[in-house]
């Protein structure tokens, strides 16, 4: 098992699914965890669960100055950030480019893409001035495939995919370690909201199809170790059989 013990994880849509997951994960593994969402009541409930190493934080993530404050507040209370997970993300809408709603359009924008911006921006001072930190985001299949009603979420998570290129161009050498890793279908409610859409193949998997958020989780913490450093700079997959058993998720 991984040991992070003393070390700080900030994760995006910590309050259900892979977010979720990645917390109790994170926090078995001796972590201090940071567990940002909307839905403080779910975050309170998972922060109790974990106990004091866990510390929940209301936060939209498409508003910098709530990002710059709650990246203050774990400063304060952990001393560091490590590590990032910009886990949180947004499916709606699921429209054909002719009829989708151009405000839910913009907002999904404002989440996926401009969120983990200013994640990364505020985070690298701090992890810069202490020689380095990781920053994983979760990517997709979407970000490089055309997906029909899916016009919102493959443009938002190409951007992501290109943030974590760029961050690891610019600051790689400064210690900054970025990936990507694109979990594939995953059990959770987005799925749900995929499946109730009806628009595309993905809507006509079963539940069963789906791999659970832990799966991720683990993967996630693998990445965090030195044995994934031949993969900086680059978006890892779930649907390899080799990444999966150097996860340690198949044998």
């Amino acid at each position: 098992m991984t040991d992070l013990s003393g070390k700080t994880v900030l994760i995006t849509g910590a309050s259900r699914g892979i977010g979720e997951a990645t917390a109790r994960v994170f926090a078995a593994a001796g972590a201090n965890v940071a567990l940002l969402a909307r839905s403080r009541s779910a975050l309170i409930a998972l922060a109790d669960e974990i106990g004091d190493r866990a510390l929940p934080l209301a936060c939209d993530i498409s508003d910098p100055a709530a990002i710059e404050g709650a990246v203050k507040a774990v400063e304060d209370r952990f001393g560091a950030i490590d590590i990032v997970i910009n886990n949180a993300a947004a499916i709606d809408p699921i429209s054909r480019m002719e009829t989708a709603d151009i405000d839910a359009w913009s907002k999904l924008i404002d989440v996926n893409i401009k969120g983990v911006f200013y994640m990364m921006r505020h985070v690298l001072a701090g992890m810069k001035a202490r020689g380095g930190g990781t920053v994983l985001t979760i990517s997709s299949g979407a970000a490089h495939s055309p997906i029909e009603g899916w016009s919102a979420y493959c443009t938002s998570k190409a951007g992501a995919a290109m943030l974590t290129a760029m961050l690891d161009h610019e600051e790689r050498e400064n210690g900054i370690r970025a990936m990507g890793l694109s979990p594939g279908t995953v059990a959770t409610q987005m799925q749900r909201e995929i499946k109730a859409s009806g628009i595309n193949p993905v809507s006509e998997l079963e539940w069963s199809d789906h791999v659970p958020p832990e799966w991720p989780a683990r993967a996630l913490l693998w990445m965090c170790t030195g044995d994934a450093d031949a993969y900086l700079g680059q978006e890892i997959s779930l649907r390899d059989e080799g990444i999966r058993r150097k996860a340690g998720l198949v044998t």
